[in-house]
This record gives structure tokens, sequence and C-alpha cells, in this order.
């Protein structure tokens, strides 16, 4: 692509779409046809243009949506709407997988060729005429391997979730396409089948155990007052009685932490963000959930949106925040039409805008729709992508809690994290404590996919086994390896069903409960094929910011590549090099990425004897 742009003008479907989100430009020097007197004597309007330098990545999603790719001229004319050099939104639209710099179909088949889908996928990519056809990482639909995503741009843009897809041509006219641009497909629709699908995702749907799962599958996802019904708001009408401070005492007492793998004290987060004098607070909501085999936030998301949009208001009160963005995942369309509805709605009824529930406190919430990059699930990196910048990660210190989202103290928690603030309010922090152990607290939920009976999401109270998780989805074959915490997670062996699924027990043991992955492997994939898929998608994703994981990700995947052509017959040195960088990347890369690139391919040679001779 030529940066200089110098003759490069968008068409008129380009224009509208960018014209649809930031409004008709005021002057010539925002890109308005006509240029008046007024813009010969004066540029004005640049530090406005500047400080919407946010919706760079709404703007690039709407023209991908509208005409399938992004050209010279469509991405010259947002860059003059928001003073954006060309060469920083070139270096920004092709960071994320989702968009094309290039001519393609306005059809985009996006088939998912990660380790679920790979154990029970029938062959290569189908050939459909007209239809753009790719791989892609793991569209988080492990629960209905295989899966893929049909999307369709045009002014009516949709995205399709297929699933199970077995490799047939698409329907050219799907029956009910999942909205990219707006939720009112479900506006006054009743949710039997929106009940069902989330029922098929939560194989414990109705039982009286749960707790964070409770809702799904049994109360229709589109119904407000019926979320009501079942218990919705009390949680925050106790929040207000309690005030922020008390709110922050109940969290740090129940022992909360953070479910997206770190699991770091959800209190002191929130204290340390409620303590600042800068200001003001925001707090973001991590939805971009992109580990391979990981997919309970979808579920939650998609099953009790309502649950997310209370939780995320507690959070604001906590931490003295008055907006929120909720960043999801560019592949979760259902997710996205149906927490676009529940912000609606609840800002339609009182509950989110200004002076909530009569308390004189103002919370809004924005979502912001990622584009391909698991990077972004790094909460410094998702900054960035929000404020308009490559998703690369920021140096810490400084903290988020401190400087985060445009600089001023965030809190950023994932979905799971947040949706357990509502029982700890409802049923106080003791009871709430007592649940697990003493020092992994409340329930859990696991992602369990692979050579299982019934794959979904699965809730447990921490303390309970690998192997009563098992046993609960059925493995019906043999199995020859367990994959914990997904691809940055680390294999165990099928007679080590007895690990306790708890941060201290599974570090015990040598591995890691990461964000609640579980996958079981029986013969059916080799395990070295495996191995390259992961280093594979390590490779692939690495944003390239840090020497260690930029290179070191390509030097394992080369190795792996070469014990492949060798037919998993690994030489000495082979391993030496797998080590010594592994141990490079750990020690010395920028962020969790990097750092754990070698952890499931160590743990397969140390723990499961791969490429032993």
């Amino acid at each position: 692509m030529d940066l200089r742009f110098g003759d490069s003008k968008p068409t008129d479907e380009e224009r509208t779409a960018v014209d649809a989100l930031l409004g008709p430009p005021e002057s010539a020097w925002e890109g308005a046809d006509d240029r008046s007197d007024a813009d010969l004597r004066w540029a004005r309007g640049g530090r406005a243009a500047r400080d919407r330098r946010d919706q760079l990545l709404p703007g690039l999603h709407a023209i991908n949506d509208r005409v399938g790719w992004i050209s010279e001229g469509a991405l010259a004319y947002l860059c003059r709407r928001l003073t954006v050099p060309p060469a920083e939104a070139y270096g920004v639209a092709t960071f994320y997988s989702m968009f094309s710099m290039r001519p393609r179909p306005s059809t985009v088949l996006q088939v998912c060729t990660d380790l679920a889908c790979a154990r029970v996928a029938s062959g290569g990519l189908p050939d459909v005429p007209g239809v753009h056809v790719e791989e892609s990482p793991c569209l988080g639909m492990c629960e209905r391997a295989p899966a893929a995503l049909l999307v369709r741009a045009g002014a009516s843009a949709s995205a399709t979730p297929l699933a199970p897809f077995r490799g047939s041509a698409p329907d050219p006219a799907p029956q009910s396409p999942e909205g990219l641009e707006g939720a009112d497909r479900l506006e006054g629709a009743h949710g039997t089948q929106d009940v069902a699908e989330a029922r098929a995702a939560v194989p414990q749907a109705g039982s009286p155990d749960l707790v964070l799962l409770r809702r799904i599958g049994t109360v229709d996802p589109a119904s407000l007052d019926d979320y009501r019904a079942e218990g919705g708001y009390a949680a925050l009408r106790r929040a207000f009685a309690l005030g922020p401070a008390g709110v922050i005492r109940e969290v740090t007492d129940a022992g909360l932490v953070g479910r997206g793998g770190a699991a770091f004290p959800t209190g002191r987060k929130w204290q340390a963000t409620a303590s600042q004098p800068d200001g003001p607070h925001y707090l973001v909501c991590n939805a971009d959930e992109s580990e391979p085999g990981t997919f309970k936030d979808r579920v939650v998301m998609e099953g009790d949106p309502y649950a997310l949009v209370e939780s995320m208001t507690i959070a604001a009160y906590a931490t003295g925040a008055h907006h929120g963005y909720l960043y999801l995942r560019g592949e979760y369309p259902t997710a996205l039409a149906r927490m676009r509805h529940a912000v609606e709605q609840a800002r339609a009824r009182g509950l989110l805008g200004d002076d909530i529930l009569g308390q004189g406190f103002s919370f809004d919430i924005e979502i912001r729709r990622g584009a391909g990059a698991y990077i972004c699930g790094e909460e410094t990196a998702l900054f960035q992508s929000i404020e308009g910048y490559r998703g690369e990660p920021r140096s810490k210190p400084p903290f988020p809690v401190e400087k985060g989202l445009f600089g001023k103290p965030t809190a950023a928690n994932n979905v799971e994290t947040l949706v357990n603030v509502l029982p700890i309010l409802t049923m106080g922090a003791p009871a709430y404590a007592a649940v697990g152990t003493g020092r992994s607290t409340g329930p859990k939920l696991f992602c369990v996919s692979g050579a299982v009976e019934r794959p979904g999401v699965y809730e447990l109270p921490f303390g309970a086994t690998l192997g009563d998780l098992l046993a609960l989805a059925g493995t019906p074959n043999p199995l020859k390896a367990i994959l914990l915490g997904g691809a940055a997670g680390g294999f165990v062996r099928p007679d080590e069903l007895d690990i306790p699924l708890t941060f201290e027990g599974t570090r015990e043991a040598g591995t890691t409960l990461g964000s609640g992955v579980v996958m079981a492997f029986d013969d059916t994939l080799p395990l070295p094929r495996i191995l390259l898929r992961i280093a594979q998608f390590f490779r692939d994703e690495s944003c390239g910011q840090c020497v260690p994981c930029r290179v070191g990700t390509v030097r394992q995947q080369e190795a792996l590549e070469r014990i492949a052509a060798r037919e998993g017959i690994a030489a000495d040195d082979d391993i030496a090099l797998l080590r010594e960088v592994g141990r490079t990347m750990r020690d010395a890369s920028i962020c969790g990425l990097g750092q754990t690139a070698w952890n499931a391919i160590e743990s397969a040679i140390d723990r499961l004897g791969a490429y032993a001779s």
C-alpha cells in the first residue's frame, strides 16, 4: 500500500461508513468536499479531532463492515477525520487479523484450525465460490467444535457462528444472522431459542447448586424483567447500602482474586484505583478471551448479559469510575448483540446513565469490539487498542491502577471476575469465602472440551479435583493427555486426575489453572501436531514489540517443524535449543505471551515424554 495517499479518494460507500460513526465533516480540514472562506483563512478542529483518536478502531471496523476491506482512500479519509498520521493508522489496521488491506469478497468464512476443532475437523479448508475462506485461531466455540464464522460486509453487515461446521458451503442467506450494527433483533423477542442455545453450552444448566451459571439456560437473556425476577440488581442495591468502601471491604474479605489467570486480589486492585487522587477513573471489562480452549466469558455474556452490566456498575461505584469500557472479542457476534441489547435496556430503565436507582451515582458503558489480536487480552495492550494504537503491552510500572486507560487510574477485570461480585454481595463475604478452599475461595468456571462426551462450561467450587470435573464431562475413550490453562498452560498425564483445581493445588503439582481451560486429548490427534499448532499460535500472535518473544516464538516453531519432518524424532540439539529459547522468552519477554509461550511444550517434553526416543 502506498502510504503517500496522494490521489486516494474514498468511495461514497466508504465515506458514508465513516460519517455514520463520526458525523459529517465540519470543514475541508476534516474532509468536507467544499472549502469555505473560513477554511482558507485558518485551520480549526485539530485538537478536537486528535481527542477522538480512540475512534480509530471503531472507524476501521465501520469501513471493514461496510465494504469488506480497507482501501487507501478509505484509510486516508478516516485519517483526515481524526488527524491521525496515515503511517500510524496503517500500522494499527495491519495489526488486527480481522481487517484486510487488500480487496477481497464481501463474504469471509473464518474456519477454526485450533486444537479442539483440529481434533474433529474433516479435512482442509472448503472451496466456496464467491467467499474468501481463511484459517482462524480458536473462535471460542470449542464446545461445538468444529467451528467457523461467516462474516458478510454491506449496509447490513452480519456475522454468523457456524458450529458444528462440517465443511459444506454455507447458506447464502442465513435466516437469523447476528447483526454487527445493533441488537434490535432481540428487542421484544421471546427468547426461547436463545435460552436453548445457552443451555446447550452449560451441561449443568438448571442445577440448584449453581451460583454463577444459575440463570443461564433457564432465564431469557433478552429480558430485563426476567433477570430482575431472578434476583437481578439485588447486589447493586446492597452495594449502595454499603457504600464504595464497604463494597471493597466485602470483596476483599471474600478473598476474590482475578479469574483470568493472574489471580491478583480484586479488592486490592479496586482499593488502589479508588484511592488515586488523579481523575477521571475508568473501569474496563476485558472480554477479549482469545486463549485457545476458553469460552466461559462468551457463555456468560450470551446467557446472562445483565449480570455483567450490574457487575460493572458495582465495580465502577466502588472504584469511583463514571465511564466503563467493555472490550469484547471481535469473533463474538452473538455476545455483542446480547450485550448491546442489555446495555440499551439498562440505560432505558434508569440502571445506567445519571442518578442510577436514585442514588446520585452516574455510570455508563461503552462497548468496543476487538479485531482479532490475542495480545489484546493483556490489559495494557487492551488500553492501547481502545486508545487507537497498536495493541502492544506497556512496560510496568506505572501500573494501571495509577496510569491506565488514557493515562488515568483504571480497574481492569475480566467477565468471570466481575460476575463473582454479585454472589459476594448477596451471600455476604463470609458465606462466599466458605465456598472453596482457604486460598482459593468461591466458585470457578471451567471450559471443558476435546475428547469428552459433554463439552461446555462447568461450575465447581475450588477444591474439586480434575477427576471430578472430567467425570461430569464424561470421557468415552482412554485419554493420552489433559491440557490445563490453554496454550499458555501445561499438560498433565491421565494418571494425575487427583490434582485439586485450585490456584495453589495446580501450582504445587507443577502446572497452572490459568483461565480455566481443561482440554482432553485421546489418540485422535498426535502429540507432535498439537505442540506444533501451539507454537504456530504463539508465533502468529506475538505483537513483535520485544526481541525475546518476536524471535523466540519463530525459533520455537522452526525447531518443532524440524522434529515433525523427522516424524517426531528429536535430535539432542533440538531439545537443547527449545529449552534455551524457552528460558529466554520466559525471563526476558515484556508480557505474559512470551513468558508463557514455552510452558505447554516444556510440560509435554518433561511430563509426557514427548519426543522421547
